[in-house]
């Protein structure tokens, strides 16, 4: 029996195209813009847990939940004892309750900026068609604006509640709007150090440890230092020592500048000019903060 002879192949015989239905995309391109606003939306509802586990939104849910419901049990004792005024000023809000805003910043900025270093996501947000400054700008802003939901909402239920129980309108409306301003300008302050911290680690563990450290341990060292200066008869000292920490940063412009009083020893708080200076320190680390990320971020980009 006569072997088989094997089939000539023709070279071209070996190259196929195929159509595996790759089409370009033809519709409306919508830009760096809503790309920056979409990540905004997303950081922000992120900050509250929204679309993310059920597990990650106990404790921003229930750091909200302590914020308002100290405040409204202001308000009860107000309402039952018949006060003429709140037991707590709105500007004075935050500062008595600023162990839960840090709390809630250093369980929120990791979680904002360190997965994305973690998983190495970052370089395909710049991609395209978001550049760094939009990035950045996104993140700062939505941390901004949840720090400041957290913050307000309380300030709003105790002037409802002060309405509500006849307090004095003009007296009450100045004051919420005081507090409005103080708690904005912490919101900046607050998110932009935490970030900053944050994003030198991908561990989210770390990222938490390092901001708690940055916002307490500062704010213990520097009203330790104020005591002994008042102690020492150096109340002069009191104010400028009130300039390296972020919270006593908020409550020297506050006490100078909106009227409120002062948890400075003594009760006494910067003058205009030593507050003057307060609002350049706290602009400035504002600003520096910013910077900080847009260098961070354009090394993280290449």
């Amino acid at each position: 029996m006569a072997a088989e002879q094997p089939t000539a192949t023709v070279p071209g015989d070996q190259t196929r195209i195929h159509n595996i239905g790759y089409r370009s995309y033809d519709g409306p391109r919508l830009g760096r813009a809503y790309a920056r606003r979409s990540l905004y939306s997303q950081s922000l509802r992120g900050a509250y847990g929204f679309g993310r586990s059920a597990r990650s939104k106990v404790l921003p849910m229930l750091l909200f939940a302590v914020m308002c419901l100290v405040a409204g049990i202001l308000v009860a004792v107000t309402v039952v004892t018949k006060a003429n005024d709140l037991p707590l000023d709105y500007t004075r809000y935050a500062i008595v309750l600023q162990a839960v805003i840090s709390l809630y910043v250093a369980s929120q900025a990791p979680q904002s900026v360190s997965r994305d270093l973690r998983f190495k996501t970052v370089p395909l947000y710049f991609s395209r068609p978001i550049e760094t400054s939009d990035y950045v700008r996104a993140k700062y802003a939505s941390l901004a604006s949840a720090l400041f939901i957290l913050t307000a909402a309380p300030l709003l239920v105790l002037y409802v509640g002060a309405l509500l129980a006849k307090l004095d309108f003009a007296d009450q409306s100045k004051g919420f709007a005081q507090g409005l301003v103080s708690v904005a300008l912490l919101s900046l302050l607050f998110a932009g150090i935490g970030l900053v911290v944050a994003s030198v680690t991908p561990r989210r563990g770390f990222g938490i440890a390092a901001v708690i450290a940055v916002l307490t341990i500062t704010y213990g060292a520097v009203s330790t230092l104020q005591a002994i200066a008042e102690v020492q008869g150096s109340p002069g000292a009191v104010a400028w020592i009130g300039l390296f920490s972020p919270i006593t940063l908020i409550d020297g412009v506050q006490s100078a500048f909106l009227g409120a009083t002062s948890s400075f020893p003594g009760g006494v708080g910067p003058s205009n000019g030593e507050g003057a200076v307060y609002v350049l320190v706290t602009l400035g680390m504002i600003a520096g903060a910013y910077g900080l990320l847009m260098r961070r971020y354009s090394k993280v980009g290449l």
